[in-house]
């Protein structure tokens, strides 16, 4: 069964902090095959690499997840057997990356995080994203009230976006630009696109600093006031960015395609467009639809 509008109106406040540990869980099982001298690397059907770390975390969150919220489907990078006209009906439902960044977990440079997020009408409205390395936790989302998510009786204001560490949390959210603009990028991919726009950026707001991350960290880095912008010019897909996505929209971002519109999900195609995450005051960059327009 497929949770409909009127049973999906439970207390997400509460049940955050079982998500949360959902995602400690599959981040425990990651590490336990981490800290092995040798590590197992298998190819799937296109071509990217799976560990057995991949699999583990992803019984861990099916199963979580099945528990916490019975009825709401799951959508996992390594689900097998969902096809487009099994979700295209999916109203809401579970996105889930179990261990983004497989490729830094075999590099072992820690940069690599477990993404669960909570969809609903092709956006994501809750997310957590967990480093295991680190132990850094980043959640947030949309409370859900009369009229749904970020509706009249959602109590607004309960539900936020949050950073934890060593047991500490602490609220967090986007910054204003100034000078110097920071720019999360990418180690590995469109270089020479993130050059030609990070001039257009310094002709128009100044100097440029740039910060490299891997994975979902890089929309993290946004929500949590320590860049202005990431812009992403090369693939990546839904559940790659979703979680970390419903972060970056409760501390005050947004995450946008290259026409400036907001990104959207559950789309025929897993793969998303190229897009632009932005901290406050978006407005401010919207010279960026003609430069990402020359970009892409």
């Amino acid at each position: 069964m497929i949770m409909s509008e009127a049973t999906m109106n439970f207390d997400l406040n509460k049940k955050i902090e079982q998500l949360v540990d959902i995602a400690v869980k599959a981040g425990n099982a990651i590490l336990e095959v981490y800290n092995r001298d040798d590590i197992a690397v298998e190819k799937k059907g296109d071509n990217s690499p799976i560990t057995e770390a991949d699999l583990a975390a992803h019984h861990i969150i099916v199963n979580g997840l099945a528990a916490l919220t019975p009825g709401i489907p799951v959508h996992s990078e390594e689900s097998q057997g969902i096809t487009w006209e099994m979700r295209r009906d999916w109203k809401t439902y579970w996105l889930v990356d179990p261990l983004d960044g497989t490729k830094e977990f075999i590099k072992r440079n820690g940069e690599f995080t477990v993404n669960i997020a909570l969809m609903h009408q092709g956006r994501p409205v809750a997310g957590v994203v967990h480093v295991p390395v680190t132990g850094v936790t980043y959640f947030g989302g949309e409370s859900f009230g009369e009229e749904g998510f970020g509706g009249a009786g959602s109590g607004e204001g309960k539900f936020g976006a949050f950073r934890r560490e060593a047991g500490v949390t602490e609220a967090i959210s986007v910054r204003v630009p100034v000078e110097p603009i920071v720019m999360v990028a990418s180690r590995s991919h469109g270089t020479d696109k993130l050059a030609a726009l990070e001039s257009k950026i310094e002709a128009q707001m100044g100097t440029v600093e740039l910060a490299n991350m891997g994975s979902s960290l890089k929309l993290c880095l946004v929500a949590e006031g320590k860049a202005d912008i990431y812009p992403r010019l090369a693939p990546t897909s839904e559940w790659d960015t979703a979680a970390a996505h419903a972060v970056v929209t409760a501390a005050g971002g947004v995450v946008l395609n290259i026409e400036l519109e907001p990104l959207r999900y559950n789309k025929e195609d897993i793969l998303n467009p190229y897009f632009v995450v932005l901290g406050a005051q978006p407005q401010r960059w919207s010279y960026l639809k003609e430069v990402l327009a020359d970009l892409a």
